[in-house]
């Protein structure tokens, strides 16, 4: 960013008018009376007699009175910025202007133009779902022991991801591969739109690279598939019979010293009519890994239903591509050169390693900005 005193300026008008519009799409005014409502059933002294919906009002409560504190406080920041930027050019006219200040207002800029991508990102997000938490569950594909090894890697990508984010992602269940990486992996991923971002990422993810478990060093080509369903908690939301339902246990794998060794605390629950299988190995006892393992089912009962709806809506749209987790989004290609392009946006980038270390943000927001404009899919050249 230039610290020459007119592009400052520029800078500061440019940021005002995106927080302007974006404005117009928050409506703070709404927004104050939303949560002036919500305090008022918060404020009820029967509130907390229905423990789910004072959750979800609390929730809601706590969303909205963030986003509203977020869009004020940086609306404040960008005018004095803006107001800055003006006294940095007539102390340059007056031969006072410094290193340091012309600094600081950078500085500032800089840090307003994130705080603002994160408020803009809140536009994209109009799905039922989409404000909630995230099961995210990542399967290796053709490939072999590449392809496993591929698997961890986007474990070990997404996890940096999250932290990047500040959200916190626990793995549930973990399934090693026999030589390296992993057959499969579910975590759970908490953060405001936490599923609205991660539902980017659905799909099947292709590396392209010398493969490091061939003697001959050949270049290999993996695939893992990456399953995204909403959090579900609530048993209402999704009713599952017993009699849909097989419950196995087993004893858990990897880390956890002598209880894991000696008692069967794994569970696998395998939903009959649909063949959703899921498992939980994180929990200390088999209560609680069950009870996991529940709420993961009937989020991917839910994605089910969600990615019908979806394939019913881009047949209507007379579009060709199937919209789910068989479909090929991104390619990762590391040799004969480095590029990790969405097949969906054309988004590209020849930085992988930024990429293999979690930076996705500029990839989930293409694929979010082309849903919401109802743009075509690009596909592969």
């Amino acid at each position: 960013m230039s610290t020459d005193p007119d592009a400052l300026a520029q800078q500061a008008g440019r940021l005002s008018e995106r927080v302007q519009l974006l404005g117009d799409y928050l409506d703070p005014e709404a927004l104050e009376a939303r949560v002036a409502e919500l305090e008022q059933l918060m404020g009820a002294g029967d509130f907390w007699d229905d423990q789910e919906r004072a959750a979800k009002v609390s929730a809601e409560h706590a969303r909205q009175a963030q986003r509203l504190t977020e869009y004020r406080s940086l609306s404040e920041d960008v005018s004095d910025l803006g107001e800055l930027a003006a006294m940095a050019r007539e102390e340059e006219r007056a031969g006072t202007l410094t290193d340091e200040f012309t600094q600081e207002i950078t500085d500032g800029l800089a840090r307003a133009e994130d705080r603002l991508f994160v408020l803009e990102e809140s536009r994209l997000f109009g799905g039922e779902h989409d404000a909630g938490d995230a099961v995210v569950t990542i399967q290796s594909g053709e490939g072999g022991t590449d392809a496993q090894d591929w698997a961890e890697m986007l474990l070990r990508m997404y996890l940096r991801w999250a932290e990047d984010r500040g959200f916190s992602a626990t793995v549930q269940d973990r399934q090693d591969g026999q030589e390296a990486g992993i057959k499969s992996a579910t975590f759970t991923l908490e953060g405001t739109n936490a599923y609205g971002l991660m539902s980017a990422e659905r799909g099947v993810h292709r590396l392209v690279r010398l493969s490091p478990f061939d003697s001959a060093n050949r270049r290999q080509t993996s695939f893992a598939a990456v399953q995204v369903a909403p959090l579900v908690t609530d048993e209402a939301e999704v009713e599952i019979e017993d009699k849909d339902i097989r419950i196995d246990t087993y004893r858990a794998s990897g880390a956890g010293g002598q209880h894991v060794n000696k008692t069967d605390s794994a569970v696998r629950i395998t939903h009959l009519p649909t063949g959703v299988v899921v498992q939980c190995q994180n929990e200390r006892s088999q209560t609680q890994n069950r009870a996991t393992a529940m709420n993961m089912l009937r989020s991917r009962l839910l994605e089910l239903e969600l990615q019908r709806r979806e394939e019913e809506a881009a047949r209507e749209r007379g579009e060709s591509m199937t919209i789910g987790f068989g479909s090929q989004i991104r390619s990762y290609v590391i040799h004969p050169y480095s590029m990790v392009k969405d097949l969906r946006t054309g988004h590209e980038t020849g930085n992988t390693q930024a990429v293999f270390d979690g930076a996705l943000d500029p990839f989930m927001r293409a694929e979010l900005e082309r849903r919401a404009k109802g743009l075509a899919i690009v596909g592969e050249d």
